[in-house]
Protein backbone atom coordinates (compact mmCIF):
# COMPACT_ATOMS: atom_id res chain seq x y z
CA UNK A 1 0.00 0.00 0.00
CA UNK A 2 1.22 3.72 -0.73
CA UNK A 3 2.61 5.05 2.06
CA UNK A 4 0.88 8.56 3.76
CA UNK A 5 -2.46 10.17 2.66
CA UNK A 6 -1.33 12.24 -0.46
CA UNK A 7 -4.01 11.39 -3.56
CA UNK A 8 -3.29 8.87 -5.96
CA UNK A 9 -2.57 10.71 -9.15
CA UNK A 10 -3.02 9.03 -12.64
CA UNK A 11 0.94 8.97 -13.06
CA UNK A 12 0.64 7.52 -9.58
CA UNK A 13 -1.47 4.87 -11.51
CA UNK A 14 0.64 4.54 -14.43
CA UNK A 15 3.89 3.92 -11.88
CA UNK A 16 2.50 0.99 -10.27
CA UNK A 17 2.40 -0.73 -13.55
CA UNK A 18 5.18 -3.83 -12.83
CA UNK A 19 6.36 -2.30 -9.28
CA UNK A 20 2.96 -2.76 -7.15
CA UNK A 21 -0.38 -4.59 -7.79
CA UNK A 22 -3.59 -2.43 -7.85
CA UNK A 23 -6.14 -2.87 -5.46
CA UNK A 24 -9.53 -1.38 -6.77
CA UNK A 25 -13.04 -1.73 -5.59
CA UNK A 26 -16.63 -0.46 -6.18
CA UNK A 27 -18.19 1.75 -4.31
CA UNK A 28 -21.19 4.22 -4.33
CA UNK A 29 -21.64 5.53 -1.43
CA UNK A 30 -20.54 8.21 1.10
CA UNK A 31 -20.19 5.63 4.17
CA UNK A 32 -18.29 2.93 2.22
CA UNK A 33 -16.00 4.93 0.58
CA UNK A 34 -14.70 6.15 3.76
CA UNK A 35 -13.99 2.99 5.36
CA UNK A 36 -12.51 1.77 1.85
CA UNK A 37 -9.95 5.15 1.15
CA UNK A 38 -8.81 4.49 5.18
CA UNK A 39 -8.36 0.89 4.57
CA UNK A 40 -5.87 1.82 1.38
CA UNK A 41 -7.59 1.06 -1.41
CA UNK A 42 -6.12 2.70 -4.62
CA UNK A 43 -9.18 3.29 -7.34
CA UNK A 44 -12.87 3.42 -5.94
CA UNK A 45 -14.69 2.79 -9.31
CA UNK A 46 -18.29 4.19 -9.22
CA UNK A 47 -19.33 1.47 -11.66
CA UNK A 48 -23.19 1.84 -13.13
CA UNK A 49 -23.00 -1.94 -11.27
CA UNK A 50 -25.01 0.01 -8.98
CA UNK A 51 -27.78 0.08 -10.57
CA UNK A 52 -28.07 -3.45 -10.03
CA UNK A 53 -26.78 -3.93 -5.93
CA UNK A 54 -28.00 -0.57 -4.87
CA UNK A 55 -31.06 0.57 -7.52
CA UNK A 56 -32.28 -3.27 -7.92
CA UNK A 57 -31.98 -3.10 -11.70
CA UNK A 58 -32.08 -6.49 -13.53
CA UNK A 59 -28.53 -5.19 -15.61
CA UNK A 60 -26.68 -1.78 -15.70
CA UNK A 61 -28.09 -0.52 -18.85
CA UNK A 62 -31.36 1.37 -17.56
CA UNK A 63 -28.61 3.39 -14.90
CA UNK A 64 -28.69 7.19 -16.15
CA UNK A 65 -26.59 9.87 -15.62
CA UNK A 66 -28.21 12.09 -13.07
CA UNK A 67 -27.87 8.54 -10.85
CA UNK A 68 -24.53 8.15 -11.74
CA UNK A 69 -23.54 11.84 -10.39
CA UNK A 70 -25.65 11.37 -7.25
CA UNK A 71 -22.97 7.74 -6.65
CA UNK A 72 -20.01 9.79 -8.08
CA UNK A 73 -20.41 13.17 -5.38
CA UNK A 74 -21.56 10.45 -2.49
CA UNK A 75 -18.30 8.49 -3.17
CA UNK A 76 -15.88 11.77 -3.65
CA UNK A 77 -17.28 13.06 -0.17
CA UNK A 78 -16.15 10.31 1.51
CA UNK A 79 -12.69 9.60 -0.23
CA UNK A 80 -9.40 11.52 0.67
CA UNK A 81 -6.54 9.03 -0.95
CA UNK A 82 -8.36 6.78 -3.59
CA UNK A 83 -8.52 8.03 -7.19
CA UNK A 84 -12.40 8.04 -8.19
CA UNK A 85 -13.33 6.72 -11.60
CA UNK A 86 -17.22 7.27 -12.87
CA UNK A 87 -18.67 4.93 -14.84
CA UNK A 88 -19.79 6.51 -17.91
CA UNK A 89 -23.66 4.59 -18.16
CA UNK A 90 -24.77 3.27 -20.95
CA UNK A 91 -26.23 5.61 -23.51
CA UNK A 92 -24.14 8.69 -22.46
CA UNK A 93 -21.52 8.19 -24.97
CA UNK A 94 -22.64 6.13 -27.59
CA UNK A 95 -24.69 9.53 -29.05
CA UNK A 96 -21.68 11.00 -30.65
CA UNK A 97 -18.08 12.60 -29.14
CA UNK A 98 -19.30 15.89 -28.28
CA UNK A 99 -22.13 13.96 -25.99
CA UNK A 100 -19.29 12.02 -24.13
CA UNK A 101 -17.45 14.60 -23.21
CA UNK A 102 -20.24 16.78 -21.53
CA UNK A 103 -21.05 13.96 -19.54
CA UNK A 104 -17.93 13.11 -18.97
CA UNK A 105 -17.63 16.81 -17.45
CA UNK A 106 -20.89 15.93 -15.18
CA UNK A 107 -19.10 13.51 -13.59
CA UNK A 108 -15.50 15.33 -13.04
CA UNK A 109 -17.44 17.93 -11.66
CA UNK A 110 -19.78 15.81 -9.33
CA UNK A 111 -16.08 14.47 -8.11
CA UNK A 112 -14.47 11.77 -10.42
CA UNK A 113 -10.74 12.16 -11.17
CA UNK A 114 -11.38 10.19 -14.07
CA UNK A 115 -14.30 8.32 -16.16
CA UNK A 116 -14.39 4.82 -17.50
CA UNK A 117 -16.07 3.59 -20.69
CA UNK A 118 -16.71 0.16 -22.31
CA UNK A 119 -15.16 -0.44 -25.95
CA UNK A 120 -11.92 -1.65 -27.93
CA UNK A 121 -11.43 0.10 -31.11
CA UNK A 122 -15.17 1.77 -31.87
CA UNK A 123 -15.06 3.88 -29.53
CA UNK A 124 -11.47 5.51 -29.92
CA UNK A 125 -12.29 8.51 -31.33
CA UNK A 126 -14.82 9.11 -28.65
CA UNK A 127 -11.84 8.27 -25.55
CA UNK A 128 -9.81 10.79 -27.72
CA UNK A 129 -12.04 13.24 -27.58
CA UNK A 130 -12.55 12.93 -23.82
CA UNK A 131 -8.88 12.63 -22.98
CA UNK A 132 -8.73 15.65 -25.09
CA UNK A 133 -10.56 17.67 -22.79
CA UNK A 134 -8.37 16.71 -20.32
CA UNK A 135 -10.20 13.96 -18.37
CA UNK A 136 -8.24 10.87 -17.78
CA UNK A 137 -9.99 7.81 -19.12
CA UNK A 138 -9.84 4.43 -17.81
CA UNK A 139 -10.48 1.96 -20.72
CA UNK A 140 -12.66 -1.35 -20.56
CA UNK A 141 -12.48 -4.51 -22.66
CA UNK A 142 -13.33 -7.94 -22.67
CA UNK A 143 -16.79 -9.01 -20.85
CA UNK A 144 -18.93 -5.25 -21.73
CA UNK A 145 -21.74 -5.57 -19.13
CA UNK A 146 -23.69 -2.68 -20.35
CA UNK A 147 -24.21 -4.73 -24.16
CA UNK A 148 -22.96 -8.26 -23.91
CA UNK A 149 -26.59 -8.95 -22.83
CA UNK A 150 -27.36 -7.90 -26.25
CA UNK A 151 -25.12 -9.52 -27.95
CA UNK A 152 -23.73 -13.05 -26.48
CA UNK A 153 -24.86 -12.93 -23.31
CA UNK A 154 -21.87 -13.35 -20.20
CA UNK A 155 -19.35 -15.42 -21.03
CA UNK A 156 -15.55 -15.60 -20.93
CA UNK A 157 -13.73 -13.31 -23.46
CA UNK A 158 -10.46 -14.58 -26.02
CA UNK A 159 -11.24 -18.33 -26.16
CA UNK A 160 -10.01 -18.59 -29.74
CA UNK A 161 -7.41 -17.45 -31.53
CA UNK A 162 -9.27 -14.44 -33.21
CA UNK A 163 -11.13 -13.31 -30.12
CA UNK A 164 -7.54 -13.15 -28.59
CA UNK A 165 -5.96 -11.40 -31.39
CA UNK A 166 -9.37 -8.52 -31.26
CA UNK A 167 -8.70 -8.07 -27.60
CA UNK A 168 -5.27 -7.65 -27.82
CA UNK A 169 -5.79 -4.74 -30.80
CA UNK A 170 -8.18 -3.16 -28.89
CA UNK A 171 -5.86 -3.20 -26.45
CA UNK A 172 -3.29 -1.70 -28.24
CA UNK A 173 -5.94 1.00 -29.73
CA UNK A 174 -7.06 1.86 -26.34
CA UNK A 175 -3.57 2.43 -25.05
CA UNK A 176 -2.84 4.93 -28.33
CA UNK A 177 -6.02 6.76 -27.66
CA UNK A 178 -3.91 7.90 -24.44
CA UNK A 179 -5.94 5.45 -21.73
CA UNK A 180 -4.19 5.93 -18.51
CA UNK A 181 -5.01 2.29 -17.74
CA UNK A 182 -7.74 -0.64 -18.81
CA UNK A 183 -9.81 -3.18 -16.78
CA UNK A 184 -9.69 -6.79 -19.01
CA UNK A 185 -13.27 -8.31 -17.61
CA UNK A 186 -14.03 -12.02 -18.03
CA UNK A 187 -10.53 -12.48 -20.25
CA UNK A 188 -8.85 -16.00 -20.77
CA UNK A 189 -5.84 -15.47 -18.15
CA UNK A 190 -3.55 -16.21 -21.10
CA UNK A 191 -4.42 -13.39 -23.03
CA UNK A 192 -5.06 -10.90 -20.38
CA UNK A 193 -0.98 -11.93 -19.79
CA UNK A 194 -0.39 -10.93 -23.11
CA UNK A 195 -2.26 -7.70 -23.05
CA UNK A 196 -0.60 -6.53 -19.75
CA UNK A 197 2.49 -7.53 -21.01
CA UNK A 198 2.12 -5.49 -23.89
CA UNK A 199 0.98 -2.30 -23.60
CA UNK A 200 2.77 0.36 -21.10
CA UNK A 201 -0.23 1.34 -18.74
CA UNK A 202 -1.69 -0.94 -16.09
CA UNK A 203 -4.06 -3.59 -16.82
CA UNK A 204 -6.82 -3.85 -13.87
CA UNK A 205 -8.58 -7.56 -13.88
CA UNK A 206 -11.92 -8.57 -13.30
CA UNK A 207 -12.20 -12.45 -13.51
CA UNK A 208 -9.05 -12.46 -15.43
CA UNK A 209 -6.41 -13.91 -14.06
CA UNK A 210 -3.12 -12.86 -11.28
CA UNK A 211 -1.13 -11.61 -14.59
CA UNK A 212 -3.15 -8.15 -14.34
CA UNK A 213 -1.28 -5.25 -12.84
CA UNK A 214 -4.32 -5.25 -10.47
CA UNK A 215 -7.44 -6.38 -9.88
CA UNK A 216 -11.13 -5.05 -9.29
CA UNK A 217 -14.48 -5.87 -7.72
CA UNK A 218 -17.67 -5.37 -6.60
CA UNK A 219 -17.38 -4.32 -3.16
CA UNK A 220 -21.54 -6.20 -2.19
CA UNK A 221 -20.13 -9.02 -4.13
CA UNK A 222 -16.68 -9.92 -1.73
CA UNK A 223 -18.65 -8.69 0.98
CA UNK A 224 -21.48 -10.94 0.41
CA UNK A 225 -24.23 -8.73 0.59
CA UNK A 226 -25.24 -9.06 -3.28
CA UNK A 227 -26.87 -12.30 -3.61
CA UNK A 228 -28.56 -12.34 -6.92
CA UNK A 229 -26.02 -13.20 -9.04
CA UNK A 230 -22.39 -15.34 -7.95
CA UNK A 231 -19.73 -15.18 -10.25
CA UNK A 232 -17.11 -17.72 -10.17
CA UNK A 233 -14.49 -14.74 -10.47
CA UNK A 234 -15.26 -13.81 -7.22
CA UNK A 235 -13.84 -14.33 -3.80
CA UNK A 236 -16.14 -13.98 -0.50
CA UNK A 237 -13.90 -12.28 2.13
CA UNK A 238 -17.10 -11.91 4.29
CA UNK A 239 -20.92 -13.25 4.33
CA UNK A 240 -22.38 -9.92 5.15
CA UNK A 241 -25.82 -10.72 4.17
CA UNK A 242 -26.21 -13.64 6.81
CA UNK A 243 -24.85 -11.30 9.55
CA UNK A 244 -27.00 -8.69 8.47
CA UNK A 245 -29.89 -10.81 8.38
CA UNK A 246 -29.40 -12.20 12.18
CA UNK A 247 -28.96 -8.70 13.41
CA UNK A 248 -32.55 -7.51 11.53
CA UNK A 249 -33.94 -10.43 12.91
CA UNK A 250 -32.65 -10.04 16.47
CA UNK A 251 -33.69 -6.16 16.26
CA UNK A 252 -37.23 -7.18 15.30
CA UNK A 253 -37.69 -9.86 17.63
CA UNK A 254 -36.35 -7.58 20.59
CA UNK A 255 -38.92 -4.48 19.48
CA UNK A 256 -42.23 -6.74 19.62
CA UNK A 257 -40.90 -8.23 23.03
CA UNK A 258 -40.17 -4.78 24.72
CA UNK A 259 -36.83 -6.01 25.34
CA UNK A 260 -35.26 -2.60 23.23
CA UNK A 261 -34.95 0.03 23.96
CA UNK A 262 -33.15 -1.17 27.12
CA UNK A 263 -32.19 1.56 29.97
CA UNK A 264 -28.76 1.96 28.34
CA UNK A 265 -30.40 3.33 25.00
CA UNK A 266 -32.25 5.56 27.07
CA UNK A 267 -32.50 9.25 28.46
CA UNK A 268 -34.12 10.65 31.24
CA UNK A 269 -35.02 13.87 32.98
CA UNK A 270 -33.11 14.55 36.27
CA UNK A 271 -34.97 14.44 39.20
CA UNK A 272 -35.13 17.89 40.22
CA UNK A 273 -36.78 18.49 36.91
CA UNK A 274 -38.73 15.24 36.74
CA UNK A 275 -40.60 16.84 39.70
CA UNK A 276 -41.22 19.97 38.44
CA UNK A 277 -42.88 18.47 36.01
CA UNK A 278 -44.81 15.72 37.71
CA UNK A 279 -46.23 18.88 39.90
CA UNK A 280 -47.18 20.94 36.88
CA UNK A 281 -48.90 18.25 35.85
CA UNK A 282 -51.34 18.14 38.48
CA UNK A 283 -52.26 21.75 38.48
Amino acid sequence: MMQGRKKVSVNDVIAMKGAEKISVLTAYDYSTSLICDRAGIDILLVGDSAGMVVLGYSSTAPVGMPEMAMFCGAVARGAKRAMIVGDMPFGSYQPNASVAVENAVQLVKAGCDAVKLEGGAEIIGTIKAIVDAGIPVMGHIGLKPQTSSLWEGYKLQGRTKESATKLVDDAMALEKAGVFSMVLEMVASEVADAITKGVSVPTIGIGSGLGCDGQVLVLHDMLGIYEDIRPKFVKRYAELSKSIFDAVSSYTREVKTGRFPGEPNTFHMSPEELDRFRKAKKK
